[in-house]
């Protein structure tokens, strides 16, 4: 019994990973879920079909490992996070569909708290914005619009909670309702410094108490798999939403160590240890996935479009036939000819938060080609990242740290060469492949392996953490300095535009 198994409950697509217990991967299994789009700026799923492709993907994971349930050791969870389900406690049925952390229906609500004068205070015990993307609002909005909800809510009848809640819910047949911290940490109701759903927070957007699940560390007993699912029960003993997992994966354990994820967007975290810091640089502060003990935090940093950048050279230029073709397109020139591309296609996320900012290509001239532009938009990915990590490092050296020092990546994109160095030549530190990237779940399958003994502590983690591949930094910092002024100097004109 030294395998894992990992269930990643993803915004496209359920994936069921097995790992060894040195943290490789055994075997795989993905299904992708219809996407419900009922009006422009609503994105929902069905929950029920979140649940039968993880359970689907669980199984055939399995089976492709050659392995039973009996031969798995825990089960740990991972999710995308902020996405609300509301289900009625005795039938199991959700009153609505899940509403997904993209959307942006409850802007209006949230624009009422910030202008009544809430955001500082949300902040204070949060770490968050007041924004649509939490899953608060949402859970308002689903209280007040879905008839009878409400009414329903205040007598006990049904439960709240983000993807794993919901997964796990239907897991143990209905006798868990639980989440862990660094899910709860996502939905503008919980105080990580207390680690505790707030009354005053509940109160601000009328939530009754009794909708919420139990907070618990992301390493510790959320109750057991049913047997009828898998064929023999199994415990649950890691949860965390997804970019915490991934740092956890990524085996940042320390205050200074960050990550970075190079998916449709970019998502950074910077472990800040036991310091609650709040930013002052446009980032936010979440709370770590841990084993139970002092509360952790790390501070945030989202980038909208990152990899979608590619995929939009594909589908809307239709500059090249596959994704896998941009690097050999942007290598043909040796840089991009002066050309900035800011994708800022739904605005421009931290640390510029510039909703309104819409894409731009700026630098073009007689001897532009699509090379040049393919160039400046792996570039955009870097640049927008190394301005996160700016504002990290600013806000680290403030609280009394240091700059971070290396940056560990993971993600589709982070197996591109060329942009993991242009990404160091921007930083000017090491930035780190690990061996295995699939980090977002093998964080939940540490978290997991934690609680069930398997390992015996962060020590043996860390030391299990493997890097494939450094790329080093080629660039003066004069240079490097140079042109991340070039790209604010386009962020400036797209934002004015």
């Amino acid at each position: 019994m030294s395998y894992l198994l990992a269930l990643d409950q993803g915004t496209s697509s359920s994936r069921s990973i097995v790992f060894d217990r040195a943290g490789r991967v055994v075997s795989m299994a993905q299904r992708e879920f219809r996407q419900i789009y009922p009006q422009p700026g609503w994105v929902e799923h069905d929950p029920r079909d979140l649940w039968t492709t993880q359970l689907a993907t669980a199984r055939e994971a399995l089976k492709n490992a050659g392995l039973s349930a009996a031969d798995v050791k825990a089960v740990g969870i991972t999710n995308q996070r902020e996405t609300t389900v509301v289900w009625n406690r005795r039938t199991g049925e959700p009153v609505y569909n899940a509403i997904v952390w993209q959307d942006r229906r409850a802007e209006d609500a949230c624009a009422r708290l910030r202008e009544a004068g809430h955001e500082a205070r949300v902040q204070a015990l949060t770490g968050l914005r007041i924004d649509a993307y939490f899953s608060g609002t949402k859970l308002q909005w689903i209280l007040d619009k879905v008839p009878g909800a409400r009414a329903a809510a205040e007598r006990g009848e049904l439960a709240f909670g983000t993807v794993d809640s919901w997964l796990i819910w239907q897991l143990t047949g209905g006798k868990r309702h639980v989440t862990d911290h660094s899910n709860a940490a996502r939905t503008l109701l919980f105080n990580i410094n207390t680690q505790r759903w707030d009354d005053e927070l509940l109160g601000l957007l009328n939530i009754p108490a009794l909708l919420m699940p139990e907070s618990l560390p992301s390493s510790a007993d959320f109750g057991t798999v049913d047997a009828q699912w898998l064929g023999s029960e199994l415990p649950i003993g890691g949860v965390a939403g997804d970019q915490q997992s991934a740092l956890f994966g990524q085996a940042c354990f320390q205050a200074g160590m960050a990550k970075n994820t190079y998916g449709t967007g970019c998502f950074m975290l910077m472990h800040t240890g036991q310091q609650f810091q709040t930013s002052r640089n446009g980032l936010i502060t979440t709370a770590c996935a841990q084993p139970p003990g002092a509360p952790q935090f790390a501070l945030e940093g989202s980038v909208f479009i990152g990899g979608a950048v590619v995929q939009w050279l594909r589908d809307g230029l239709r500059a090249i036939e596959s994704s896998s073709e941009v690097q050999a397109l942007a290598e043909s020139v040796p840089d991009a000819g002066g050309v900035m591309l800011v994708p800022a296609f739904t605005g421009l996320g931290a640390p510029y938060w510039q909703p309104e900012a819409r894409g731009s290509i700026t630098g073009l001239t007689r001897g532009t080609t699509m090379a040049h532009i393919a160039r400046a938009a792996l570039e955009s990915i870097a640049f927008q990242s190394a301005a996160l990590l700016d504002a990290m490092s600013r806000d680290a050296v403030a609280a009394g740290g240091v700059p971070v020092s290396e940056l560990r990546v993971d993600g589709g994109a982070c197996v591109n060469d060329l942009l993991m160095q242009i990404q160091a030549d921007l930083l000017g530190i090491p930035v780190v492949r690990p061996e295995v990237v699939e980090t977002t779940a093998l964080g939940a399958a540490y978290l997991a392996g934690l609680h069930c003994g398997l390992y015996g502590g962060l020590e043996e983690l860390s030391a299990q953490w493997r890097a494939e591949r450094t790329f080093h930094p080629t660039l003066s910092r004069t240079e490097a300095s140079a042109r991340m002024a070039a790209w604010e100097h386009a962020v400036r004109q797209t934002v004015a535009a």
